[in-house]
């Protein structure tokens, strides 16, 4: 996914009210963008850190900026490009689901999003093919490094994503497949659910493994320009 603009960058002053962060760009104008992540951000809203922005497309919206990346040395490791836009996942899987570049999912020749489901809820993508059970696929963005090279999910308590693993089990008990892609937006070695952050969530998650949930996560490759899902990596977590 290329940005249709160059991104302005600046330093960050400060993420607050969750939705908000003050920038101060290096062209010496100060603006507050949107921060979209409802997460905790662990180690991602340092003041002083270097960000980057995107315009906004709507012109009518208030808020005329986007913050789209940080640039830290996560987990003690070297400097690295992280995306915190927890709205850039679903585009990225779905631009590699088109271009045909997650395995996995190749052989589905109909690709539908946000289809309702379960319990009042809506997944992701549901994938279709004339002939074959349809997948349930559920995305989730991964942004949390606390050591080098190693990425997990969720940065706080995720009942909602919880909910979700439940559902999905739930679809492959009628015969359907389901399946979770971790979209790791930095670059890393490894993935595991972190289990002391929200321990109904690593329940969860292994309940779903044991019920035939597939679980798949992929790196990012990050730079001011464009980015796009590079390649997969191990999940660690235990059966």
């Amino acid at each position: 996914m290329r940005f249709q603009e160059t991104l302005l960058e600046g330093r960050l002053i400060e993420r607050y009210k969750r939705f908000l962060a003050d920038v101060a760009l290096d062209s010496g104008e100060v603006v507050t963008a949107h921060c979209a992540n409802p997460g905790a951000m662990m180690g991602l809203k340092e003041p002083g850190s270097r960000v980057y922005l995107s315009r906004a497309t709507n012109p009518n919206r208030k808020l005329k900026y986007n913050w789209e990346f940080i640039e830290i040395a996560a987990g003690g490791g070297p400097r690295q490009l992280i995306g915190i836009n927890t709205s850039r996942p679903n585009l990225l899987v779905a631009e590699a689901l088109a271009e045909g570049r997650l395995a996995p999912f190749a052989r589905y020749e109909r690709v539908r999003p946000e289809v309702k489901y379960g319990r009042n809820s809506r997944v992701d993508f549901l994938l279709e093919k004339d002939g074959e059970p349809p997948c349930y696929l559920e995305v989730k963005n991964c942004h949390l490094m606390r050591e080098a090279g190693f990425a997990e999910f969720p940065d706080c308590v995720a009942a909602r994503s919880a909910k979700h693993l439940h559902e999905l089990a739930d679809m492959v008990a009628e015969g359907a497949r389901a399946a979770l892609v971790y979209v790791i937006q930095m670059d890393a070695e490894r993935f595991d659910v972190a289990r002391d952050i929200d321990p109904a969530y690593d329940k969860a998650f292994r309940h779903a493994l044991a019920a035939g949930v597939e679980s798949y996560a992929y790196v990012c490759r990050i730079t001011p320009e464009e980015v796009t899902i590079d390649r997969p990596v191990e999940i660690v977590t235990p059966r």
